[in-house]
């Protein structure tokens, strides 16, 4: 993987970690393209844009953050820790996920470029149930039984084609949660999974850039290339869900999949 390789890759890892359309999927359709190995194989590289994507989410939020970090530290029940539990309980079904189906997962990205594009399809018609489905009572706060089907969401999009932003999101609209609240929600739920699984790659010493096949002028410029680009897809994604427009993903994301089948 070449500067300009991974710098591509870089730039759609921002733009599709938080836009509707997921990030997996078009990371192996992009490398596919380009000859090289799926980004998500190098575990130095993966671990990198990933980190990219979550400081991008830290940067946008921050003052969210340290405010729920104030309010949790106090160890009382307030509305910072009714939150944090929330985020907790949305936490859970993709840390089953993790410690007892990796393995089967990790083979789904393995199930090549037309798998992706069926997957492709799934997500389009999560997206479009938001347009065609309204509920009658929009807007209330997100539940802790909200907050558990969220995440069963999110566990779901750990499928290459599914999107995890858009899952998350489409499903918290479906429930009738307020949009602002969940496109915030959405993109904090996952910061720990994200952190977790790096810390644990690290560990394992996993992230060795040395062994990992890409320059260091290469790694600096993907990480950089996801930082910025996943800093504007996610202040634009806070806009787009404010107004509900997903069925523009939708669409989208029907015409990736029937590429992805062709090319497969």
């Amino acid at each position: 993987m070449g500067t300009i390789d991974a710098i591509l890759l870089g730039l759609l890892q921002g733009l599709t970690e938080f836009l509707p359309v997921s990030s997996s999927g078009h990371l192996v359709l992009l490398a596919r393209i380009l000859g090289v190995d799926n980004p998500d194989n190098n575990t130095t590289f993966a671990i990198l844009v990933h980190a990219a994507t979550v400081l991008a989410t830290i940067t946008v939020f921050w003052g969210e953050i340290v405010r729920l970090v104030r309010g949790g530290l106090t160890f009382r029940v307030n509305a910072e820790t009714r939150y944090l539990f929330r985020i907790a309980v949305s936490m859970v079904p993709i840390l089953i996920v993790g410690l007892f189906f990796k393995d089967r997962v990790e083979a789904l990205f393995g199930s090549g470029v037309r798998f992706v594009g069926c997957m492709l399809f799934v997500t389009a018609g999560l997206l479009l149930l938001t347009h065609l489905i309204r509920q009658k009572k929009e807007g209330r706060n997100i539940s802790v039984r909200d907050a558990f089907v969220i995440g069963l969401a999110q566990a779901v999009a750990v499928i290459p084609g599914i999107s995890r932003s858009g899952a998350t999101i489409a499903t918290g609209m479906l429930l009738g949660d307020d949009r602002t609240q969940l496109a915030k929600f959405s993109f904090l739920m996952v910061l720990v999974p994200i952190l977790g699984e790096a810390f644990l790659d690290l560990l394992k010493g996993e992230f060795a850039p040395g062994a990992a096949g890409i320059s260091g002028y290469a790694l600096a410029a993907g990480f950089l290339a996801a930082y910025l680009s996943g800093l504007f897809a996610c202040k634009v994604m806070i806009r787009i869900v404010s107004r509900g427009k997903l069925w523009w993903f939708a669409l989208y994301c029907a015409v990736a999949g029937t590429a992805a089948i062709i090319l497969g």
